[in-house]
């Protein structure tokens, strides 16, 4: 067991990063799935703060010690791109493009039921969850309850699954995973909030299990696979693409082989 850090500080590591922009102003990466964005408690290493701070010289400090360069975040099980300013000043034109939902997000996600839907809004505010302190839920009349949107798209459907595009309006903790488990089509392998962390091939073809049969997916299917904002320099828009994840890849591939509609 790794010992908890006597301070705060990011502690730079060497940790190969996918970098898919870079300039004077900012850097963009596709995160990896299972990587904690910053140092938080039971999670003091292997962070993407760490693998920027062994990597760049100047990142923004608004954040905090534990936090440098990091503007917004993604769930550590949530693979995709992920924006972090190298300046304050590009820090603060970030947040406010953020606070002014200026910023065009797009995930790509696969659902563990069918969605009858070909598109949709989902306004629902959330909050914090009532028992479980690590949820969030949907609260219309709470002290922590925010207003939240997503929009959806249906891009394939098969057995029990489906394949789809989110678009969150606004930028709540846990948001799409909350709102897609509110209409009853939870997040595939969201232990969180869909009940089981992990499926296997035969499972997603509704087949019998094989002995030994290794799971193909061992974190929720949300991938964080557009985003779009104007350059906190120049002002010019900025569309920015993380490719689906290899295991995310290898779902889809399973589910589409299978013929199954």
């Amino acid at each position: 067991r790794m010992p908890e850090p006597a301070s705060d500080d990011t502690v730079p590591e060497n940790i190969t990063l996918d970098i898919l922009f870079e300039d004077d102003a900012m850097v963009v990466v596709n995160k990896p799935a299972g990587m904690v964005v910053h140092p938080a408690r039971g999670n003091w290493t292997g962070t993407l703060t760490s693998a920027l701070a062994y990597r760049f010289q100047s990142l923004s400090d608004i954040g905090g010690p534990t936090r440098p360069g990091i503007v917004h975040r993604l769930d550590r099980e949530t693979s995709g791109v992920i924006v972090v300013a190298k300046t304050n000043a590009v820090h603060l034109n970030l947040a406010q493009q953020w606070h002014d939902r200026e910023v065009r997000k797009e995930y790509l996600a696969v659902s563990s039921a069918r969605i009858d839907r070909d598109r949709d809004l989902i306004d629902a505010k959330i909050g914090k969850h009532p028992f479980q302190r690590e949820k969030m839920a949907i609260r219309e009349r709470h002290e922590s309850s925010r207003d939240a949107r997503t929009f959806y798209e249906v891009l394939g459907r098969f057995q029990k699954y489906c394949f789809l595009k989110a678009m969150p309006e606004t930028g709540r903790t846990h948001q799409i995973r909350v709102h897609m488990e509110h209409i009853g089509c939870p997040i595939l392998c969201d232990r969180l909030y869909g009940g089981h962390g992990e499926v296997t091939r035969s499972q997603l073809l509704g087949t019998k299990s094989l002995p030994g049969e290794k799971p193909v997916l061992t974190r929720h299917a949300l991938h964080a696979s557009r985003l779009a904002l104007r350059h906190p320099k120049t002002g010019a828009m900025m569309d920015f693409f993380a490719p689906l994840a290899p295991d995310l890849e290898q779902v889809l591939e399973i589910l589409q082989s299978s013929g199954l509609r």
